[in-house]
């Protein structure tokens, strides 16, 4: 293959690289005004008043809107109102919005709306929001409308509950020799994208509504919207731009509601709202939390028999999307190991936190963190290799998952073939725990990772291409690009499937709703099988037509004809052909007769075969395929001051077909370092009244410069994914799940004691140690 494989510079680099790039803050217009958020100041209160006299005394102010009942948003459940009604829920709620003549005469007047609280309890992780007697959140849940499978629990803070049963729980115990049980826990934190949100609105005269957003997902945003506010769907046009970073942060809609709101307030000007990165950090929808007890049991021989665990997932203030990635965390929650007998409730429970949006790897880092750790545990436990521990269970073709979904080598790949990589990659057989010197040990551990989808049955994706006169192609796909390259990698699939240079293929970066085909989100790794498949039929089509109008001039039949470098020729003599420019516009007879046209070809993709779950035990296909790798953390840690250096960062992936090897190591290069950062030192602190401590980046913050890996290893293993665009499964976030955990083992055993909670901080480490030496009294 000439095109697939191979590194090709990202069409959109020299536009970045040199600054040219626009994001949403870079659009401007002469009549255009600027919002501000005034933000709550308390994690849970009553609202007794707000004073807004100040503020309208500056002038240039145009509006200042504040909460009303009536608009309820959400995705799956409507509970939460664009701006707080008669309580604030979370640190960081939109209590009010100020809009004026400039973004500094905006920020100015909504530093003076003058807002009185009085203090209701705090809920502060989801253990306590369960206990009997927590103060509820929502007191009211069971009003909200929402979807047939959401189902609240009366009088509590649970909003959803998802369930695996799976076999005989029971059988499983009394098969098990060895069991290990472990509490653990990851609070919440932000996505900390480079580009903070952004989003502007306008109403026309028209009535149309024109919405420019930094999302991964214009066409939700366009669908919501109209939901919302009961607008005819075709009347919004979503246009995205680049996207500076998103890692699900932005697959959310609340910026753009607001947007629309401030313009419809100020008679449908433009109004841009930009996030500062505070604001960014605990206003918007952040990284979801999770506490979790994880029991899980082997025989003699260290073959899983059982799994009971319950997962609490913090769905802060308001649901969003906390019911989906519960149910994410339901679905692959024993991590990629087979195990005949699962007992897993998943439950999404509110708390005073900022509510979630996905994050890289959806639910999955999380669970990853605490099965792993878990299965380090029992490995010490029964005396064996934690690797070896992880071979000899690794799911595999044949097994069923915990939604009891039947694997072949398609929709599994190869996780064992991972294992015996990094294994070698790690030089696993020089041992674990290496003394360097009277104060300083050097460990490595592993983990394993399994990732699925979870994604709506019916999501799909769709590819135009029109044709240039000089026979180049121009494609269109709904796809967003935050950084991923997966728009090259269309390029590079539709090059190779029409036989011609990249170079001649022009893709579009920005999307707006209007004149693009649509793609559910750019999210969940999905983008390259979605759009990839998109681009393939529409390759086919474009070939179709081209051919329709040759064997016409050529007096051939269609499929005697070939296409390839821009032509389309005979099979059997390829000397006699058509240059691409000669007929793409359709083909002019020497007489001045004509026939054909433009070639505007189109292709689309929906899942296949995907099924909603069962709501009592879970059985269903999520996701067409579960992408598997293996990583190894080797570290060097200081057991004087319990601070630690990574030294080598090591991935194998079961990538199906590795389609741009650059691109794909830089993704997962990436995906490496942001799980070191989630798990060394990012995570919101709280205060007594749920007050964000550390809402920068100098005090939540991911890996510095120089904090790096000394070295980043990374390899693929290639099982093809027959539905996938020559072969190829996600890899976009699957480098990032196992880290953490990884981490975690690696540090355990260098530290000698159970680490079960992140971040990974050295306060952490000592603090734990020191609570060992009591539990030995």
């Amino acid at each position: 293959m000439k095109n697939i494989g191979k590194s090709v510079i990202r069409k959109e680099a020299n536009d970045k690289v040199t600054g040219k790039a626009k994001y949403t803050a870079d659009f401007h217009s002469p009549s255009m005004l600027h919002g501000r958020l005034v933000i709550s100041k308390y994690g849970h209160a009553k609202i007794s008043a707000i004073n807004t006299e100040d503020a309208w005394a500056i002038p240039g102010v145009r509006a200042i809107i504040v909460g009303s009942p009536g608009i309820l948003t959400g995705e799956e459940i409507k509970d939460r109102p664009p701006i707080a009604v008669g309580k604030v829920r979370y640190y960081g709620e939109v209590v009010a919005m100020v809009v004026a003549d400039t973004e500094a005469i905006a920020s100015k007047a909504a530093s003076l709306v003058k807002v009185t609280y009085e203090p209701l309890p705090v809920v502060q992780t989801p253990s306590d929001a369960v206990k009997e007697g927590a103060a509820l959140i929502h007191e009211k849940m069971l009003e909200y409308e929402r979807e047939p499978h959401v189902h609240p629990f009366p009088n509590t803070n649970i909003v959803n509950q998802r369930k695996i049963r799976k076999g005989d729980v029971g059988r499983g115990w009394s098969e098990s020799t060895y069991s290990v049980e472990e509490f653990f826990s990851i609070p919440t934190s932000d996505h900390i994208a480079m580009e903070p949100r952004a989003s502007i609105a306008e109403i026309k005269d028209s009535g149309e509504i024109h919405i420019t957003t930094s999302s991964q997902g214009p066409h939700m945003v366009k669908k919501l919207l109209s939901t919302y506010f009961d607008i005819n769907v075709g009347k919004i046009v979503v246009h995205t731009p680049l996207v500076g970073g998103g890692f699900g942060g932005k697959a959310s809609v609340q910026l753009e509601i607001l947007a629309y709101m401030a313009s419809k307030e100020v008679g449908g000007r433009p109004v841009k709202i930009v996030n500062t990165r505070e604001e960014d950090m605990v206003t918007s929808p952040s990284r979801m939390g999770l506490d979790a007890v994880v029991k899980i049991g082997c025989n003699a021989a260290g073959m899983l028999t059982v799994a009971e665990l319950t997962y609490l997932v913090d769905t802060g203030a308001y649901a969003d999307k906390g019911i989906h990635l519960s149910r994410a965390s339901s679905v692959d929650c024993t991590g990629p190991y087979h195990i005949e007998n699962i007992w897993c409730d998943s439950y999404a429970v509110y708390t005073n936190h900022p509510y979630p949006a996905p994050f890289r790897g959806f639910s999955h880092t999380e669970v990853h963190f605490v099965f792993e750790r878990a299965m380090d545990i029992l490995a010490k436990k029964i005396g064996m290799d934690p690797l070896e521990f992880r071979y000899q269970n690794a799911i595999k073709p044949g097994d069923r998952t915990p939604t009891q979904t039947l694997l072949n080598h398609s929709n599994i790949g190869n996780l064992r073939e991972c294992i015996d990589r990094v294994k070698v990659l790690s030089n696993w057989e020089q041992g674990q725990c290496l003394e360097v010197n009277e104060r300083t040990v050097r460990t490595k551990a592993i983990s394993c990772l399994w990732k699925n989808s979870t994604i709506p049955t019916n999501s799909s994706s769709g590819v135009i291409l029109t044709f240039n006169e000089d026979g180049t192609v121009n494609l269109l796909s709904g796809v967003i690009e935050i950084g991923t390259g997966t728009k090259t990698v269309l390029a590079q699939i539709l090059a190779e499937r029409m036989k011609m240079s990249v170079e001649d293929i022009h893709v579009r970066m920005e999307v707006d709703t209007q004149t693009t085909p649509e793609h559910w989100k750019t999210v969940a790794s999905r983008g390259v099988l979605m759009a990839g498949r998109a681009a393939i039929a529409a390759a086919d089509d474009a070939i179709c037509q081209i051919k329709e109008i040759a064997s016409c001039v050529l007096r051939a039949r269609m499929d005697d004809l070939e296409v390839a470098n821009k032509k389309v020729f005979v099979r059997s003599d390829p000397t006699v052909s058509l240059d691409f420019q000669d007929v793409v516009y359709g083909y002019t007879y020497p007489n001045g007769n004509a026939i054909g046209g433009q070639i505007i070809a189109r292709g689309n993709y929906v899942m296949r075969q995907l099924t909603h779950l069962d709501e009592e035990t879970g059985a269903g296909k999520p996701g067409p395929e579960w992408s598997v790798g293996a990583q190894v953390i080797e570290l060097e840690f200081d057991c004087r001051d319990f601070t630690y250096r990574v030294l080598r960062a090591i991935t194998v992936l079961d990538a199906g077909k590795v389609l741009n090897y650059h691109g794909a190591r830089g993704q997962v290069t990436g995906s490496i370092s942001m799980g070191l950062g989630y798990a060394a030192r990012e995570g919101f602190i709280f205060d007594e009244f749920g007050k964000i401590l550390n809402p920068r980046i100098r005090t939540n913050r991911p890996l510095y410069y120089g904090e790096e890996p000394i070295e980043y290893i990374v390899d693929f293993v290639e099982t093809p994914h027959l539905d996938g665009p020559f072969g190829a499964r996600g890899v976009g976030e699957q480098g990032l799940i196992g880290i953490p955990a990884a981490l975690a083992n690696s540090l355990s055993l260098a530290a000698g004691v159970e680490l079960n909670h992140l971040p990974l901080t050295p306060e952490l480490i000592w603090q734990t140690k020191e609570e060992s030496k009591l539990d030995s009294f």
